[in-house]
């Protein structure tokens, strides 16, 4: 049996490459196999010394364990969540690791988390391929919808929620009846149940759930989406708008929420140094808000790595690709350049937010304990997943047999040895005396497109065994 191993990536810049390497290890070290003591037994992936499992995290890591060759699994994680729902439906935010129970606060009594399940199934399909698992899912999450129809859906089809429930701790959100996020996220929930529907070839649920997407598209449209700010803003309970601009306002991106000039307006708030176009994109409150604290304060300014995935994942859907990518690279070198104020990025640690204006680990004075070190949930979205899928610029779906390789310009850079299903694939470019050359080795087909930005785009089936291209012949 061969044995298997994480991904091999190559890119010009080492320092990438030594993170990306570091962080699969960091991931072994905190990889839980649970055990005879604690109530939660199967494998799963949590802060250390943790006492809590959280759903957030949960689902979040599944988009980078996807890349491990299968060696972590990011089902039985999720599962975990899902063996755990109770008979009205409802899925808890976190559950303790000792007792298997749900763990609630006071201002969030319902234990919501933000509805993404759906977005992370879509994914894992993608990179399995397993029908199968869809089919088990659907009902699981489809219980869930109703449940936070029945305690959370009003009048005017929005979801009133707790705003600790949009997992935004101290943003200047007060007032916030309605908050864009969650509502978004109801958005992209029913947006991809009803392509989970598709795959199943389901066109009734699809229907059901497309139609439930369109609806909650108009109100967040016509009630959250300011014309003169050009900015998604929470509403408060009259539907009156709050007018903070926060980080939540870019979900609207992910969940394809507006036309193509409102995403442009939006999107040239993310490149302007007086809002979101900090030096460390992207802080969770606007510069030039009120509140905002440039030592980030918690959500006053941070800059959250799984937020900036959130924004580049919401860019992709624009196609504003080469945004997307310098963000990426631009985060990716403060978060080097916070390891170790010493410039030793082989010793320092990851966190779980940044400074906004400098490099370094955010400060917030009324939590010591915050930003936590190591917060993998977090930090892998941008040193493994950013780095495959925007940095060197690899879409991979395992049903269509395809791979994408979207890229601005020829680099030395490239992805060896990665497993899709049993299939194992490297694709490397480099340089010869012929010119910029593509190498790719597989064990079975596939089909390959190039997209070198503005150029030259091609398909083509690449055979078993090595091959090889020039780009100039395309």
């Amino acid at each position: 049996m061969i044995k298997r191993d994480f991904p091999k990536i190559h890119f010009y810049d080492q320092d990438f490459v030594d993170i990306y390497d570091k962080t699969w290890a960091w991931i072994q070290d905190y990889w839980n196999n649970g055990s005879e003591s604690e109530a939660i037994d199967g494998k799963f992936f949590t802060y250390p010394d943790s006492t809590a499992i959280k759903q957030l995290d949960t689902v979040l890591s599944s988009f980078f364990l996807v890349y491990s060759n299968r060696i972590f699994q990011a089902s039985p994680t999720l599962d975990l969540f899902y063996s755990r729902q109770e008979p009205s439906g409802a899925i808890r935010s976190a559950y303790s690791v000792k007792s298997g129970l749900p763990l609630v606060e006071k201002n969030n009594p319902e234990g919501l988390s933000l509805p993404i399940f759906a977005w992370a199934e879509f994914n894992l399909y993608h990179k399995s391929a397993n029908k199968k698992r869809i089919k088990d899912v659907i009902p699981i999450l489809r219980r869930y919808t109703e449940w936070i129809d029945s305690v959370y859906k009003r009048e005017n089809g929005l979801y009133g929620v707790p705003l600790a429930a949009t997992e935004m701790g101290n943003s200047p959100r007060e007032n916030t009846a309605y908050p864009v996020d969650f509502n978004t996220c109801m958005a992209i929930n029913a947006l991809y149940m009803s392509a989970l529907a598709d795959i199943l070839n389901d066109k009734e649920t699809s229907f059901q759930y497309k139609r439930r997407y369109f609806s909650l598209k108009t109100r967040i449209n016509s009630l959250m989406w300011d014309n003169e700010d050009g900015f998604y803003y929470d509403i408060d309970k009259t539907e009156k708008q709050i007018k903070v601009k926060t980080l939540a306002g870019y979900w609207p991106l992910l969940a394809e929420i507006p036309s193509d000039e409102k995403a442009e307006r939006i999107i040239s708030k993310l490149q302007d140094p007086k809002m979101f176009g900090a030096p460390h994109p992207f802080p969770s409150l606007a510069v030039n808000e009120k509140a905002f604290d440039e030592n980030g304060g918690g959500f006053r300014g941070s800059v959250f790595p799984h937020l900036t995935f959130m924004v580049i994942k919401g860019l992709e859907k624009y196609q504003r690709w080469d945004l997307a990518r310098e963000c990426a690279i631009r985060h990716l070198y403060f978060v080097l350049d916070s390891m170790n104020p010493d410039g030793n990025h082989h010793k320092g640690k990851l966190w779980e937010a940044y400074l906004p204006l400098k490099e370094g680990p955010a400060q917030w004075q009324k939590n010591p304990e915050f930003p936590r070190s190591q917060y993998l949930a977090f930090d892998a979205l941008s040193t493994i997943c950013l780095t495959i899928e925007n940095i060197v610029g690899l879409f991979i779906s395992l049903p269509r047999k395809t791979v994408d390789w979207i890229i601005p310009n020829l680099e030395i850079m490239g992805i060896e040895n990665l497993s899709l299903k049993k299939n194992m694939i490297t694709i490397l470019s480099n340089k010869s005396g012929r010119g910029w050359e593509i190498h790719m080795e597989s064990e079975k087909l596939y089909y390959f497109t190039i997209n070198i930005l503005g150029k030259k785009k091609k398909t083509l089936p690449i055979p078993s065994g090595k091959c090889s291209m020039l780009i100039d012949k395309l």
